[in-house]
């Protein structure tokens, strides 16, 4: 996608963060979402983080054993226990949903259907799951889903398995489901640069949000 100047505020900025904290990027988007006005502009982090587990607002679940080294945050997002690390692609989504004129099913519809699109354009077929937010290719979860709004905004977003070891996600049950297979594109026979794939999700992504203009940084 061109870089075109993020001229109104229906556009969007899209920043490349590479592989960040945890705990120190969930504060930032806090602390934007805290101090945002109605001029703001809303913005898309695509990063990676190091390996950690993050729960859920309401979840209380914990990592079994084989996953005891591996640190636990609790968060503020919906959804329960989950696994992030370096080879999946995290895109979280700021956005004045007030603004856009979205309600959060709506904004989990786009975000479902954005990974779908994706796939389709690797010749995969995803799915949605009935009360199990994230993107499924032949039972196998690929892609998680995670959202918070504060003050009419969004933050938090998706998690896209791109090419990571998936043995972290053995030692929990994922999003909440016992024995739920997770996969990820290299497995389903996608070999591809996690850049690469950021940038193909980011042009679905922000055409589906009808962004009419698109700057990195």
């Amino acid at each position: 996608m061109p870089l075109m100047p993020a001229s109104s505020l229906s556009g969007v900025t899209v920043r490349r963060l590479g592989r960040v904290d945890y705990l120190s990027t969930l504060n930032r988007m806090r602390d934007f979402t805290e101090s945002r006005t109605a001029g703001s502009q809303d913005e898309i982090w695509l990063l990676q983080h190091p390996p950690v587990y993050t729960q859920g607002i309401s979840c209380q679940a914990r990592p079994r054993a084989a996953g005891k080294a591996i640190p636990v945050i609790g968060t503020d997002r919906g959804g329960q226990i989950t696994y992030h690390g370096p080879g999946q692609l995290i895109v979280y989504v700021l956005l004045d949903l007030k603004r856009r004129s979205l309600g959060v099913r709506r904004l989990v519809t786009i975000l479902e259907q954005s990974i779908i699109d994706l796939l389709a354009q690797h010749r995969l077929t995803g799915a949605r799951r009935e009360r199990a937010p994230g993107v499924y290719v032949a039972d196998a979860k690929v892609a998680a889903l995670g959202i918070r709004v504060r003050r009419g905004a969004s933050y938090h977003g998706l998690s896209l398995n791109v090419a990571m070891d998936l043995s972290p996600f053995l030692a929990i049950d994922p999003c909440g489901f016992e024995g739920l297979a997770v996969t990820d594109l290299r497995s389903l026979g996608v070999d591809i640069d996690i850049d690469v794939v950021a940038a193909q999700l980011v042009s679905i992504l922000t055409s589906e949000l009808d962004c009419d203009s698109v700057e990195f940084v």
